[in-house]
């Protein structure tokens, strides 16, 4: 990354970001903001920050095991904060296109959301496919602390961070095995 520029970061669930640091799982569901330019969701950089948002969040479209996941967020959010901190980091290595329900409910288990979340994110902008995105994540050793701008707000998936300071140590969530076998298991059962 070149000082000056600005860095990518995808708006997500700050309960998914926790899932996706604990290794829960290494995978988000994107249809496209409401106020995305294009509407519809296009994956503009293969490897970005995840950026927390905190207002759609809740228990109740979280499967029970890992609701404590939206509890730990929600405990660390300060809604007038002027900044925010991010913690991850990710890398795309598949962006898979999911268009039948079979295909959602072959990855049930992969993921945080209920079927029925999952569902209503496949059903809206029928015409749109569901693009799950497998991510390498990784924990970045010292989390960036950024303005939260005017900008940032809003149903949109990707906003461009003013480049400070940029954070380049960073942990991989899962090894390299663990997380090819993840991986492994997801294609598989997409091919049954």
């Amino acid at each position: 990354m070149v000082d000056g520029a600005a860095i990518p970061a995808l708006k997500e669930w700050a309960s998914a970001i926790k899932a996706l640091e604990h290794g829960r799982q290494i995978m988000v569901m994107r249809k496209g903001g409401i106020v995305e330019e294009t509407k519809h969701f296009e994956l503009k950089s293969p490897a970005f920050y995840l950026y927390p948002t905190y207002e759609h969040q809740r228990k109740e479209l979280i499967k029970s095991p890992d609701q404590s996941y939206v509890e730990e967020s929600l405990a660390e959010w300060e809604p007038e904060a002027s900044t925010i901190r991010v913690t991850a980091f990710a890398e795309v290595t598949q962006d898979l296109e999911i268009r039948d329900q079979e295909m959602l409910d072959r990855l049930l288990e992969y993921h945080m959301w209920t079927s029925d979340f999952a569902e209503a994110r496949l059903k809206w902008k029928k015409k749109d496919p569901l693009h799950v995105l497998i991510l390498r994540v990784y924990r970045l050793q010292e989390p960036m602390e950024i303005a939260v701008l005017p900008e940032y707000n809003g149903c949109r998936s990707w906003i461009s961070i003013p480049n400070g300071p940029v954070p380049r140590a960073m942990t991989p969530v899962l090894d390299v095995a663990d997380f090819d076998e993840q991986v492994r298991k997801i294609n598989e059962t997409l091919k049954m």
